[in-house]
């Protein structure tokens, strides 16, 4: 039975399982319980923990979703390196739906998420100038393209505030600015990671294009969902062998991210 964790894995809309053979964590955190019972378990050689960032029954809409309490329980388990598949919208009229964009860059647009750890007892800057892990995206990126995706290596992720979606002139907006993709989930999630020094890696799958780069009704949740429920199996396999690939030790900026900084508490082990 396993109940320690090298990597995890933070599931988005439509892909609420990946380990068939798992055993189920409940971990409390100083932030409440995560979005879900955690399943942990092995892929290969490598253990894995696996969070389904809705809840396994969809219940968290984007800015409900408790990114403090999902973070932390994940590094209580072990975890130093995330993966973190999702569906997003294309900004640009030449990454079709089925693209998968492993993005370099974000742009928060978000307003009233919790966005720290630290946010009494004394101010922590933490630099974010890069995003995500570099040896994760190296890994990721490898991976899909031997798996011949449609890829997009690098790019801007946007996120939203949700739930709803753009109107035609943020879409625009967005594009205009050369942005990639538009979602909901990728922050605070991505800082939260870095703030306990742990490797965040994105894996946006393109499920339409946003209601501003195509004529037409703009994008349902309906939709969204069915055309990730489609392709949730080539995801789950991608995953698998992304996690695979990731470096057992960490060489990257990521694992150095908190050092020469006083923290007010002492992290999770």
């Amino acid at each position: 039975m396993v109940t320690r964790a090298e990597i995890g894995v933070i599931g988005g809309s439509g892909f609420y399982s990946l380990l068939d053979d798992a055993t189920e964590v409940e971990v409390p955190t100083p932030y409440g319980p995560p979005s879900d019972v955690i399943t942990v378990g092995r892929i290969g050689s490598r253990t894995v923990a696996f969070l389904p960032r809705h809840g396994r029954d969809h219940r968290f809409a984007p800015h409900l979703i408790p990114y403090r309490a999902n973070l932390w329980a994940l590094r209580s388990l072990g975890v130093r390196q995330v993966l973190a598949p999702s569906a997003v919208g294309s900004l640009r009229p030449e990454v079709g739906p089925g693209a998968l964009v492993v993005p370099d860059q974000l742009v928060d647009r978000t307003s009233g998420r919790v966005q720290t750890y630290y946010d009494t007892d004394g101010v922590v800057h933490v630099a974010f100038a890069d995003p995500y892990c570099p040896a994760g995206r190296a890994a990721a990126v490898s991976t899909a393209r031997s798996a011949q995706w449609d890829l997009v290596d690098g790019g801007t992720l946007v996120v939203i505030e949700g739930p709803r979606f753009s109107t035609r002139a943020e879409s625009r907006w967005f594009s205009s600015n050369g942005w990639t993709i538009v979602g909901m989930t990728g922050f605070p999630e991505s800082i939260l990671a870095r703030e306990l020094a742990m490797c965040y890696t994105s894996l946006s799958l393109v499920t339409d294009h946003d209601a501003g780069v195509e004529a037409g009704e703009g994008v349902t949740h309906e939709e969204v969902l069915a055309f990730f429920a489609a392709n949730v199996e080539r995801m789950r396999s991608l995953v698998t062998e992304v996690v695979a690939a990731l470096p057992e030790e960490r060489a990257c900026p990521c694992s150095s991210a908190l050092d020469g900084l006083k923290l007010p508490f002492d992290l999770p082990e």
